[in-house]
């Protein structure tokens, strides 16, 4: 028999949250977008089929927040705003790839398991 789970396991982490944004639909779509430089708000929507200007609004701000981007209003008519990875934001690169890396080398497995649990793998990587 294992032993039981630590109560406390997570003393200590309860005041820093963990920024589960992350892990979200948008925002490891949004870093890949910034990697090579500054865009546009306009140039995001681009590859970032199927989100709505709302919901890229709100992740940029989230994102802003947690200090991952920075978002730079050059003004004038119309409005020129450019958002790029923060130091903070670029240091996320690294394990992304690793995610990338591992995904691709396990991805028959992991499908293979949904099919094996009686469910159909929700989409096939594009």
């Amino acid at each position: 028999m294992s032993e039981p789970l630590d109560p406390d396991m997570f003393t200590g982490c309860a005041h820093a949250p963990t920024p589960f944004r992350v892990g979200g639909k948008w925002t490891p779509r949004i870093i890949r977008c910034l990697e090579s430089g500054p865009r546009r708000f306009g140039e995001l929507g681009v590859p970032l089929r199927g989100i709505t200007p709302k919901v890229l609004t709100e992740t940029l701000r989230s994102m802003e927040r947690d200090g991952l981007v920075t978002r730079t209003d050059h003004g004038g008519v119309p409005p020129r705003v450019e958002y790029e990875l923060s130091a903070l934001g670029r240091t996320l690169l690294a394990p992304m790839a690793a995610c990338c890396a591992w995904a691709a080398a396990h991805l028959p497995e992991l499908l293979d398991a949904r099919e094996a649990y009686g469910g159909q793998a929700p989409c096939a990587p594009g």
